[in-house]
């Protein structure tokens, strides 16, 4: 039986704002255990919330980015679990009213549009951080307990269950996370928790419209471990369902040591959360011109960039795609262009020489030694001839292995473009001596031969021949011999 993979994902954001939601306590990540807390955060009795106004903007700007509806009346309700990184046994979530809601995100896969909706954006507090005595949560002995976390502000965005394939779920969290960096809402840091990924999977019979069980996985920590996850569980779902099983809805852990996903509770259901109004918390309205004051901070999203970068730039859609969907690269671009850069030229090195070398080394492209400028200066001295594009790819790799200059670079070894005519013709002349075969097909007729002598050529002077010339020169000096024939 051929079967249909249904996918909806759950994302958490850490947003970057200077204190917690509810209380003033400071949000800097890497703090010593416990020493950013407070009475209010810790849930000691009789304390009571205040609501962080720029963790609203921060949801508010999120939603809208991703095409949400923002109500203009939301409120906060009591999440009720008992875990111990909840100090309070209750969440501070939002239930049935959130800030952003029917919003939509397109994505695009093997060349193909693809519509992803957005349920719901709402804002919510952090819980603490368990640390566990053992290799992973399913094998530790112990755990203990960093409450440094509680209460910084989250928004939860939850996708319609609209993605069918692995590949699907890592187009649309790799957009995502590009709206996010670009609207300036949080850092995204995964290895640092800042965004945190869950995926209900199921599966259901080609061509059906009933859903199936879903197995949701839990705070998944990279993109690559998601998309390993989803193809593990559709497959494992449907081994269970031809062998005659049932698939339950239960939370599974990804261990991506072992690759497989690992059981680890009963899914719970709304209901189970006893959901009921913030008592400590007044409803929050949103008028209009509060809504419009975030839309105008919105700056350029990645959809905007790609549509500029193919009509200002002549760029291909591949390359415009690579560049706008990274804000890394988009800067890198951005600034490659202002130091002077052909836009053209530093597209296909950012995604070819350069991309390359990043992942190679594991750099990121902010921390690169082959920064813009140096970017730009040595793609124009390649646009003006002054080194070749051989000569270009070995003075890049020792820029980005060591910095500096690359002109500098190729002054001090000796790369520099041989344009001078008189030095290139003695190199030509010598090597047409020293190949009198190729040279004597040129002569009776065969063209091609020529391409045999301009690499003898590029040869001998060790790259450094212009090329163009180069083939120039060796084209008089045979067709001169023909004459004197």
């Amino acid at each position: 039986m051929s079967w249909e993979t249904v996918i909806g994902i759950e994302v958490h954001v850490e947003l970057s704002t200077e204190s917690k939601v509810f209380c003033g306590c400071k949000t800097r990540f890497g703090a010593r255990p416990n020493t950013q807390v407070c009475p209010v955060c810790l849930g000691m009795p009789g304390v009571l919330p205040v609501l962080n106004r720029k963790a609203v903007e921060y949801c508010m700007k999120a939603a809208l980015a991703l095409n949400c509806e923002v109500s203009g009346r939301t409120k906060f309700d009591r999440k009720n679990y008992f875990y111990p990184d909840l100090p309070k046994a209750y969440q501070i979530s939002q239930y049935d009213m959130p800030i952003g809601k029917n919003g939509w995100m397109d994505v695009e896969v093997d060349g193909k549009a693809k519509r992803i909706g957005i349920r719901r954006v709402h804002l919510e507090e952090e819980t603490g951080k368990l640390v566990h005595a053992g290799d992973d949560i399913t094998s530790a002995e112990s755990s203990m307990i960093d409450f440094n976390r509680c209460g910084i502000p989250l928004i939860e965005i939850v996708s319609e269950a609209d993605m069918r394939s692995a590949d699907e779920a890592r187009a649309y969290l790799v957009k995502l996370r590009s709206i996010l960096l670009a609207i300036g809402v949080s850092d995204c840091k995964m290895e640092e928790g800042s965004m945190r990924c869950e995926a209900n999977v199921s599966i259901r019979p080609e061509g059906s419209t009933e859903f199936g069980a879903l197995t949701e996985m839990k705070n998944i920590a990279s993109f690559k471990a998601v998309y390993k996850a989803i193809e593990f569980e559709s497959k494992r779902q449907a081994k269970v369902l031809e062998s005659g099983g049932r698939v339950r809805r239960e939370t599974r852990h990804w261990d991506d040591l072992k690759s497989e996903t690992v059981f680890m509770r009963s899914k719970e259901q709304a209901h189970d959360y006893r959901y009921f109004p913030e008592p400590d918390l007044v409803p929050l309205e949103i008028d209009r011109a509060w809504t419009d004051r975030v839309k105008d901070t919105i700056p350029e999203l990645p959809d905007q960039r790609k549509a500029r970068y193919v009509a200002d730039y002549g760029l291909g859609q591949r390359e415009s795609s690579l560049i706008s969907d990274d804000m890394d690269l988009s800067t890198y671009f951005e600034k490659g262009i202002e130091a002077g850069a052909e836009a053209k030229a530093l597209a296909n090195w950012m995604t070819g020489e350069l991309a390359a070398a990043l992942n190679a080394s594991g750099t990121e492209i902010s921390s690169s030694k082959a920064g813009p400028a140096e970017m730009a200066e040595l793609l124009g001295m390649v646009a003006k001839n002054e080194i070749s594009g051989k000569t270009a790819k070995e003075v890049f790799a020792e820029v980005f292995a060591k910095g500096g200059s690359p002109r500098k670079m190729v002054e001090a070894m000796g790369l520099g473009q041989i344009s001078g005519e008189e030095e290139l013709r003695k190199a030509a002349v010598a090597v047409i001596d020293a190949n009198p075969g190729p040279s004597a097909d040129y002569i009776a007729g065969k063209e091609n031969a020529i391409m045999f002598l301009v690499g003898q050529l590029m040869k001998a002077t060790k790259g450094r021949a212009n090329p163009k010339m180069a083939n120039q020169l060796l084209k008089q000096e045979l067709d001169g011999r023909k004459k004197n024939l």
